[in-house]
């Protein structure tokens, strides 16, 4: 038996909600499906937002604090419930799971560093998916900044995985004249980078706090460690599946 492949999947928050108020079980369901029929040739690491969107069904906070104190109270609460309703779908499709909290500033020390790989290589080789999210409390980048897609490449490159996918609610990345036009165009192979960041058009999802320009400086970490990074349409089903055959349109930068 050949060794498996391992792909380190992104999947934000306006994917996980499918762009409404509330967490999709049924996206959750979609993910562990594909997964499972996956497994005999893949290996998965997921990095998962969607902690503050779990919990904004749950409280409403009162506070007098900053903003991003509120996202981080919410990150806080939300958590445990979202990795408990991965547990229990996973679980369903016979797949094992675990939490990894992760901060930047892991990615800075060389023993934090070691200690994630070991970390991450035990659970993946005992068949366990390891759902990766940012450290809310103790960190403010990501609320603020990235919807966890440099993080998510920063432990792709970690990790040594064989491909990153980013989930995301568009078919790629579109032309920037295609987007002016009103008929979105995917550009499905990125080999010129300095090309591709003329066609960036920055904006923002409802839930997430990337928006493309924060995939495409994710792209450009993976591509620094020789990972080939796919933006895929997460809000489809079946997106991975669909994706490794080649059946719908999204980009791929080498």
């Amino acid at each position: 038996m050949g060794k498996k492949k391992r792909i380190l999947l992104k999947i934000g928050s306006n994917t996980l909600t499918k762009e409404t108020d509330n967490l999709s079980r049924g996206k959750i369901e979609d993910l562990a499906n594909q997964i499972a029929k996956l497994q005999n040739d893949y290996e998965f690491v997921i990095v998962s937002s969607g902690a503050i969107a779990v919990a904004k069904q749950f409280v409403k906070l009162e506070s007098k604090q900053e903003d991003v104190f509120v996202k981080q109270a919410l990150a806080s609460i939300g958590q445990p419930h979202l990795i408990r309703i991965y547990q229990e779908i996973f679980r369903e499709y016979g797949l094992l799971t675990s939490q990894c909290l992760l901060s930047y500033s892991d990615f800075e020390k060389e023993e934090s560093k070691v200690n994630i790989v070991n970390t991450i290589n035990v659970l993946v080789n005992n068949n366990y998916i390891p759902i990766i999210n940012e450290n809310d409390t103790v960190a403010t980048d990501e609320i603020k900044f990235g919807d966890n897609d440099k993080l998510g490449a920063l432990t792709a490159s970690l990790i040594e995985a064989d491909l990153f996918i980013i989930a995301t609610n568009t078919n790629g990345i579109y032309t920037k004249a295609s987007i002016e036009n009103g008929t979105p165009e995917t550009i499905a192979l990125v080999e010129d980078f300095e090309a591709l960041k003329n066609e960036v058009v920055n904006s923002k999802s409802s839930h997430g706090s990337g928006g493309m320009q924060s995939k495409i400086e994710a792209a450009s970490v993976a591509k620094s460690a020789k990972i080939e990074t796919w933006i895929v349409n997460g809000l489809e089903d079946n997106f991975i599946k669909n994706a490794i055959e080649n059946k719908v349109a999204f980009t791929k930068v080498k």
